[in-house]
């Protein structure tokens, strides 16, 4: 990524090596994996991953509409990456959890990116990295509006 910084501001800067790294990511994925799992997938998969809790919940975690998440779960149960089932306090909602296969995609997705972290580290240092993940941790004090 060769960018002239000057000329990108720093919304773009930081969207750009987001797509790198997802890009990246789905890269070293299908090298073992023949199974395509979204950003929006893998966002939902790891709300759920060692707990079971409800579809509506998970709609309000991930900042997708209830329409949308339920779509990306009826991919997800298609995909035999999780098991939706009736919640017992209440008939209207669904509870959903990873299956076993869907805990083993998650844990090898999670290992990918610990070696891409591990890489960046080895780039640009641990104390800039630490210094990274605490500016991106930050309150930035944007609020939902500016």
């Amino acid at each position: 990524m060769h960018v002239e910084v000057k000329t990108v501001d720093l919304i773009d800067l930081i969207s750009e090596r987001h797509v790198l790294l997802r890009t990246l990511n789905d890269r070293l994925w299908h090298k073992s994996h023949d199974l395509h799992i979204s950003n929006s997938e893998w966002f939902i998969m790891a709300r759920i991953y060692k707990k079971q809790t409800t579809i509506s919940h998970v709609a309000k975690q991930v900042d997708i509409s209830r329409q949308a998440t339920h779509k990306f779960i009826k991919n997800l149960e298609a995909k035999g990456l999780v098991e939706v089932s009736r919640a017992q306090h209440n008939n209207k909602d669904k509870c959903i959890r990873l299956t076993q296969f869907g805990e083993e995609c998650f844990e090898h997705n999670e290992a990918i990116k610990a070696k891409l972290e591990a890489k960046i580290i080895a780039s640009i240092g641990e104390e800039q990295a630490d210094q990274l993940k605490r500016l991106l941790t930050m309150d930035w004090g944007l609020g939902t509006s500016v």
